[in-house]
């Protein structure tokens, strides 16, 4: 039995040299060209990485920096309170002290007050008591007068 050459070529192809080589390039170039896929997927990857690390270090930063006002706002607000709060205190002191040397002023000008008071009722008093006595002595003098003259 003998085989067309052309049965030959498609189960068991002998190729003459060139093709070899052409062949064998073929391959090069096509390993050639995953090796550059794989190398660029791997350049790629890592630049985006990289930009991710980045983006995510960048993202850090401005969170903090965000809680950081927000932690100055909030306490600035807070100092500020407490500011406050330190000055209503200081003033309520000094406004006790105050009420307390007026209250002693009001008490003292009371008890003055009270001793003019007396004072000008012990005068009254002693108006009226001079007023009594002089009555007093008239009578006593029209009485006297009266004995003398009956006698």
């Amino acid at each position: 039995m003998s085989t067309p050459r052309s049965m030959l070529s498609t189960r068991g192809r002998v190729l003459p040299f060139t093709e070899k080589e052409r062949t064998e390039e073929e391959a090069g170039t096509l390993e050639s060209s995953l090796l550059q896929l794989i190398e660029d997927n791997r350049r790629s990857s890592l630049q985006l990485r990289e930009k991710t690390d980045r983006s995510r270090k960048e993202a850090i930063r401005h969170a903090a920096r965000t809680a950081d006002l927000l932690v100055k706002a909030v306490n600035g607000g807070v100092e500020e309170c407490f500011v406050n709060e330190k000055r209503i205190e200081a003033e309520i002191r000094s406004l006790a002290v105050t009420v307390a040397r007026f209250g002693k002023q009001t008490d003292q000008w009371l008890a003055a007050t009270h001793a003019v008071n007396s004072a000008v009722k012990e005068i009254g008093d002693f108006e009226n008591w001079m007023k009594t006595m002089e009555f007093d002595c008239k009578k006593i003098t029209a009485a006297i007068r009266n004995i003398h003259e009956d006698h």
